[in-house]
């Protein structure tokens, strides 16, 4: 699939997210994805929903969880947005803005070393 869609409600959201990323979202774009070797893009619409970070040679959704995340109803909220976004044949992984901040290399090592199961040659 080329296209995902989404709904033009988020359109306006994920600009201001872009705009006001926080600093585990600002931290891992500028230091590691801005220069990535496969197209990122951040606070991309898919859906009804916004994914931090999208890289679409890899169908790779990169999700950076804070606190509220642990709220169980939080976790109900995310576990749809995945099953969602994996319904598109996308994979979704998670860091917590603790990984993010205080294990970069590693975080940035995880990204590197994902393996889709199919890349779709241009």
């Amino acid at each position: 699939m080329r296209y995902l869609p989404y709904k033009k409600k988020t359109v306006a959201r994920a600009r201001e997210l872009r705009k006001n990323m926080t600093p585990a979202e600002r931290k891992l774009w500028y230091e590691f994805l801005s220069t990535f070797e496969h197209r990122a893009l951040k606070q991309r619409p898919i859906d009804g929903f916004i994914a931090d970070f999208y890289i679409a040679k890899l169908k790779l959704v990169i999700e950076l969880d804070g606190k509220q995340h642990s709220d169980p109803k939080q976790q109900v909220y995310d576990a749809e947005r995945t099953k969602v976004f994996e319904g598109y044949g996308l994979t979704v992984i998670r860091f917590t803005n603790y990984e993010v901040m205080k294990s970069f290399e590693g975080v940035c090592e995880t990204i590197v070393n994902y393996k889709p199961t199919r890349i779709k040659e241009k």
